[in-house]
């Protein structure tokens, strides 16, 4: 294979990456499916992936291509394209320039739920931990209402406030003072049961699950620095949820 010919699959493989691991991929699922497509492309590739950086290089010659990443919000539906795609060309359902014009396309694609699609999400996920517990329909119902707030609480931090953790703080902040007011004025029954269950639309699910599929695969510094993103987020939430508490308890006595 020519020169130019191997520099563009591996500046494609590159882009794949990136995409999957800003997506919410994990790096070995990254460094398999970049290497299996430039296998089947006709080059022989490594890829080394971290969480801030992407290094793709063919072995049998010293081309070595870096890509920044940065990781922020994931879209599972991106790391599903890319998946379906790259099996699709290992397979040879699709050729090299099918493969390049699709990767392009998911990579400018931005699809979003809208926001009533959204907000009725973040109540139903906000109710379904009241299930498990010994709790009032009362209780149930307010959950619902007021991890939509939370919810809407966080979103709106973000978008004004790009510092990292403090939307889910603000979002912990206001389902701590809304259940907390509740119990007081004796609309709720237990603000721990809403408080707990109201949280579920902020708890970083995704980067738990990834830190421990990392960690347990051997990929031990991703897997860190993973849970520890998990853990300075939960520890968000938490100081949130306190402050909520007792900015209550001290106005309520």
């Amino acid at each position: 294979m020519e020169l130019e010919q191997e520099k563009d699959v591996i500046e494609l493989c590159g882009k794949v990456g990136k995409i999957l691991l800003e997506n919410g991929a994990e790096t070995a699922r990254v460094e398999g499916t970049v290497e299996y497509i430039g296998k089947a492309a006709g080059v022989d590739l490594s890829c080394h992936a971290a969480m801030t950086a992407i290094f793709v290089d063919a072995n049998d010659n010293p081309l070595t291509h870096l890509v920044k990443v940065r990781t922020g919000d994931f879209d599972l539906r991106k790391v599903d394209a890319i998946n379906t795609l790259s099996r699709q060309f290992v397979a040879a359902e699709i050729d090299y320039t099918q493969l390049k014009q699709a990767v392009a396309q998911v990579n400018v694609r931005r699809r979003d739920y809208s926001w009533p699609s959204k907000i009725l999400g973040a109540g139903l996920v906000s109710v379904a931990p009241m299930l498990a517990f010994v709790a009032t329909w009362q209780d149930l119902a307010w959950a619902f209402f007021v991890g939509i707030a939370g919810y809407l609480a966080a979103q709106w931090t973000g978008h004004i406030n790009t510092t990292p953790y403090i939307a889910v703080g603000v979002g912990g902040l206001v389902i701590s003072l809304l259940a907390n007011i509740l119990q007081v004025v004796g609309w709720g029954t237990s603000a721990d049961y809403i408080i707990i269950s109201a949280l579920m639309p902020l708890v970083p699910g995704v980067a738990i699950t990834n830190s421990l599929r990392e960690i347990i695969a051997r990929h031990t510094i991703s897997g860190m620095v993973r849970a520890l993103d998990a853990i300075m987020t939960a520890g968000a939430i938490g100081a949130g949820v306190v402050v909520g508490a007792a900015v209550v308890h001290l106005i309520g006595g």
